[in-house]
């Protein structure tokens, strides 16, 4: 039986494909063999030395203290793409908010008293202040092309609007998603100096935080609107804040409150909804939890955040080895090495890397000693060990 630390609450269709006998699941499971997480900060916790895997029910890790894991030889999985669709439809309807002005205009009729007559009148006086702006032939900028930005784009293209993307590291795979009528940049300082709107779809690193500052803004059209519903970081709040006020932004809106933004007409402030849908619960909870199955029942590794994509068939009858290590020259040779002082025989072998890290499968017909394990597990570099008896 594999034990799964669940930390939130995640959805049941995810948890049913954790299955019992097989699998114990619940926030109160002692020396767990992975945690499931959605939005908890693990960087508040002391993860348990039991810990081989972490999978997190959402696309950002942002909660989890991913150099740690790697440093034990932990994977920490990410559910890319499952929350996509929760996301671009938040978007769109922040860009309808803010290019109608509907935000301000409900706090005016929230406003309005008197009767009827009272009312009416108040509302042919005021409705000029909220005259906003039609989306066809507006340009859109969409900073990040993964899966949500290239759903996004897309989207924009039908709405009718010129739509320029920017994103060097762009896979292949989301590049044949995109719709060949969206215009390249080469530059974020491109992407802004031909867009009314942008939307930014970026984590937070050192590299993005604060990517929308006072310059860049200065670079974007006439009353343009910004749309942050990626990381609360990314854009400078201040400096949005002194662009609105002095009429050269239109409007901010986000998917995070904060003081500095709190009152102010022109910003729409979200709770952070981007992926509150069931919708997208289920699918985050869903496609996490198989990546965790997989991994714990096979060693398998796909859509790791800090571990190489590593996918090897474990066939009937055959013991394997999963082995982390440090990216380190005659690793395999070692490892080799130590199964053939044992006269194991290797049916089957994986070795890929990413970064500084290594990942090995090693598939053998017979039973794996321990001894061979503890062996293994002393060479110089390597992180952890892990042991998967034929089934």
């Amino acid at each position: 039986m594999f034990k799964i630390q669940t930390i939130n609450n995640i959805s049941a269709e995810g948890l049913e494909r954790l299955p019992a006998p097989r699998f114990q699941t619940g926030p109160d499971v002692a020396q767990p063999d992975a945690i499931l997480v959605r939005s908890a900060d693990l960087h508040k916790l002391e993860l348990p030395a039991s810990v081989k895997a972490i999978g997190r029910a959402g696309a950002g890790t942002n909660n989890i203290p991913v150099a740690l894991m790697s440093k034990r030889g932990v994977p920490v999985f990410n559910a890319p793409g499952a929350n996509a669709n929760a996301v671009k439809e938040l978007v769109l309807a922040g860009l309808l908010l803010a290019s109608r002005n509907i935000a301000p205009a409900l706090d005016f009729v929230r406003k309005l008293d008197g009767d009827d007559k009272a009312m009416h009148e108040a509302v042919e006086a005021g409705k000029k202040k909220f005259v906003g702006m039609e989306l066809p032939g507006r340009s859109i900028g969409v900073i990040g092309l993964g899966a949500i930005g290239v759903k996004l784009a897309n989207a924009a293209i039908e709405l009718g609007m010129e739509v320029w993307g920017y994103d060097p590291a762009m896979t292949v795979q989301n590049a044949w998603k995109l719709d060949a009528r969206v215009k390249q940049a080469l530059t974020v300082d491109e992407v802004l100096a031909k867009s009314q709107f942008v939307s930014l779809h970026v984590p937070l690193i050192a590299a993005t935080r604060n990517l929308i500052n006072a310059e860049r803004i200065k670079l974007m059209r006439p009353r343009g609107v910004v749309l942050n519903f990626a990381r609360e970081g990314i854009v400078d709040e201040a400096a949005v804040v002194e662009a609105l006020n002095e009429n050269r932004l239109h409007a901010y809106v986000c998917d995070f409150p904060s003081n500095a933004l709190k009152g102010n007409p022109r910003v729409v402030a979200l709770p952070h909804l981007g992926a509150s849908t069931n919708e997208a619960e289920d699918n985050c909870a869903v496609m996490v939890a198989e990546q965790l199955r997989d991994f714990l029942e096979t060693g398998n590794v796909t859509n790791s955040v800090n571990f190489p994509e590593a996918v090897l068939a474990l066939l009937p009858g055959k013991h394997r080895l999963c082995i982390v290590n440090e990216n380190v020259p005659n690793m395999v040779g070692q490892i080799s090495t130590a199964l053939a002082r044992r006269n194991l025989n290797i049916a089957d072998l994986l070795n890929k890397s990413r970064g500084d890290l290594a990942y090995t499968l090693v598939d053998v017909d017979t039973a794996i000693p321990q001894t061979v394990v503890d062996e293994i597990a002393v060479i110089p570099g390597v992180l952890s060990t892990r042991v998967i008896a034929a089934r």
